[in-house]
């Protein structure tokens, strides 16, 4: 039979071909990481970099959003506390100014009844002297017509004076 012929040969062009081809990969890896893979690995360590400084801005944005946060909480609660003190400062100045106007209509108040009792107690001596004056009108000429015309001024008075006695000072009152 015939001898098989083999399907891998390792003679020396074989040999010399792998070194040849190993030399090759290996200079092409070279040349590749040399012009592609360092500068990716570059780009990669810096997008590393700057994620990691993003992410610790964001740390220490978040730790100030935070303090700002409480601080304009704290604020908040003064400024309701403040808003609470302005209202009850409010309500006791109406409180004040209620009193002060309810005393001055009470004062107001008095004071017009007590020029209408005044008034009232003129109208009266008033009105009571009208009718002294009339009764000693009438009086008079009463005792004109009964006395006759010699009768002298002295009497007269005399006369008008007994009958207002006579009268009393209760019949002017009532």
């Amino acid at each position: 039979m015939e001898e098989m012929t083999r399907l891998f040969n390792l003679d020396a062009q074989l040999l010399h071909d792998v070194i040849l081809m190993a030399l090759a990969v290996f200079f092409l890896f070279m040349f590749m990481s040399k012009m592609l893979f360092n500068p990716v690995r570059k780009m990669m360590s810096d997008r590393k970099d700057k994620i990691a400084g993003e992410l610790e801005d964001a740390a220490k944005n978040q730790e100030e959003a935070a303090a700002l946060k409480a601080e304009y909480q704290a604020k908040l609660k003064d400024i309701d506390k403040e808003a609470e003190q302005i209202l009850s400062e409010a309500r006791k100045k109406a409180q004040q100014n209620a009193s002060r106007i309810e005393s001055e209509a009470k004062e107001e108040a008095a004071r017009i009844i007590r020029n209408a009792n005044e008034e009232a107690v003129l109208s009266r001596k008033r009105a009571m002297d009208e009718v002294k004056q009339e009764m000693i009108a009438v009086a008079s000429m009463m005792a004109a017509k009964v006395v006759a015309a010699n009768i002298d001024a002295t009497i007269q008075d005399r006369l008008v004076e007994e009958t207002l006695k006579e009268m009393g000072d209760s019949t002017w009152q009532s």
